[in-house]
């Protein structure tokens, strides 16, 4: 994790009356062409509608609630008990869908958007329901997606990262990855290279990056797979969870 916080200002303060007067303290300057530390540009407070809308996304079709084209069985609910927590759940309906949890910054009173050069840190805990499709990922107008993270339970060891701006996919397997396994992840949105990082292990710079124009919303999910590319959800399973325990962006 980082901790890369802004340095303090230095002290400055100075003797009076007839005391001399200190000199100003000599605070060292970046070398040329350094860059500024990275600082926190955004804290997560999931609990806050400010920062968050629930239950909606334009990554859906008319916004939601459904997006089975996707391969989804989501029905999308702003009920606070399943996202305010930073505890995404689903929960399995009579129809066949599940009321999942997602938050999004977009249409926000906050309209967070995160942009090249930015720097996303989080610590999740992962699912183990077959099903389960949990995601940290960005969204604007049909596209912009940068996937920090994808996972599904049937490959227990694999974390799924993506650059669906200019088409770059990694298949990260690790043995700290598992079903309920606390993970840190890194992203890191160069304009020139998409940089991730897993528990402190840089595993996939793709070279390509976001271009130095983009910008994008955040999006906080678990989805549920209706079954084409990873199994769906076993028929004894009512309900499934991944917690989030903190979400940050740092930016210079």
């Amino acid at each position: 994790m980082s901790t890369d916080d802004p340095l303090s200002p230095a002290d400055t303060t100075a003797g009076t009356g007839d005391a001399a007067v200190a000199p100003e303290p000599v605070v060292p300057r970046p070398a040329a062409g350094a860059a500024a530390p990275a600082g926190p540009v955004f804290t997560a407070d999931f609990t806050s509608p400010a920062q968050w809308v629930a239950g909606r996304s334009w990554a859906y079709p008319q916004g939601g609630p459904r997006n089975r084209g996707d391969n989804k069985l989501d029905h999308l609910t702003d009920d606070p008990a399943y996202t305010r927590q930073g505890a995404f759940r689903a929960v399995r309906r009579p129809d066949g869908y599940w009321n999942a949890g997602l938050l999004t910054t977009e249409g926000s009173e906050e309209g967070f958007m995160v942009r090249a050069g930015d720097v996303l840190e989080t610590r999740v805990r992962l699912p183990g329901a077959m099903g389960a499709w949990p995601a940290v990922w960005t969204w604007l107008d049909g596209g912009n997606e940068i996937d920090v993270f994808e996972y599904h339970p049937d490959n227990p060891d694999l974390l799924e990262l993506t650059n669906h701006v200019r088409r770059t996919q990694r298949y990260v397997r690790r043995p700290d990855v598992a079903h309920g396994a606390w993970v840190d992840l890194r992203c890191e949105f160069g304009a020139s290279s998409v940089v991730w990082s897993v528990n402190g292990d840089r595993v996939f710079a793709d070279r390509r990056g976001v271009g130095r124009r983009w910008r994008a919303y955040l999006i906080v999910n678990l989805s549920v797979c209706a079954g084409r590319y990873h199994p769906a959800p076993d028929p004894d399973v009512r309900e499934m969870e991944y917690t989030v325990e903190y979400l940050r962006v740092l930016r210079r």
